[in-house]
């Protein structure tokens, strides 16, 4: 007798069928289905691409928008709907333009990183040793 699905939808990759829910969603005609988004989209000539949710490291708009919540809290505290929006707009005003692109040049670094195969802490410490570089060199993985 199977589960109605695992706990968490957890699924274990190296187990086919181990739960209902599992059986289902790997069915050809579930598969092959497009979701409603992408019919919409369809319709209207556009092709819908899903990404995997990434780390902030990885967004650089994501830096941007610490940047500027980091300036909006040096604001004085105010209940007025007015001055928080005045507020909240100053302070994405005051990102630098150099400061969106070191951010986005960062995320580049880190993007490298992954793609050449570092994970997690090995990525950071590339990313601190090499900011210098546009990529990080292959020499790297003789010292990992």
């Amino acid at each position: 007798k199977l589960c109605a699905s695992c706990p968490g939808f957890k699924c274990n990759p190296h187990v086919e069928g181990c739960c209902c829910w599992c059986l289902l969603y790997n069915q050809p005609d579930f598969v092959d289905i497009k979701s409603n988004l992408e019919l919409a989209c369809g319709i209207c000539g556009y092709k819908v691409l899903f990404l995997p949710k990434f780390h902030c490291k990885l967004n650089f708009i994501e830096q941007c928008w610490g940047y500027a919540k980091c300036m909006y809290r040096q604001f004085p505290p105010d209940s007025s709907e007015a001055v928080l929006e005045q507020n909240m707009l100053k302070a994405l005003d005051a990102v630098p333009l150099t400061s969106m692109r070191k951010f986005a040049t960062r995320s580049l670094w880190f993007m490298d990183a992954y793609c050449k195969g570092l994970r997690g802490k090995q990525a950071t410490y590339a990313v601190k040793r090499y900011h210098g570089h546009h990529t990080i060199p292959l020499s790297l993985f003789e010292d990992l």
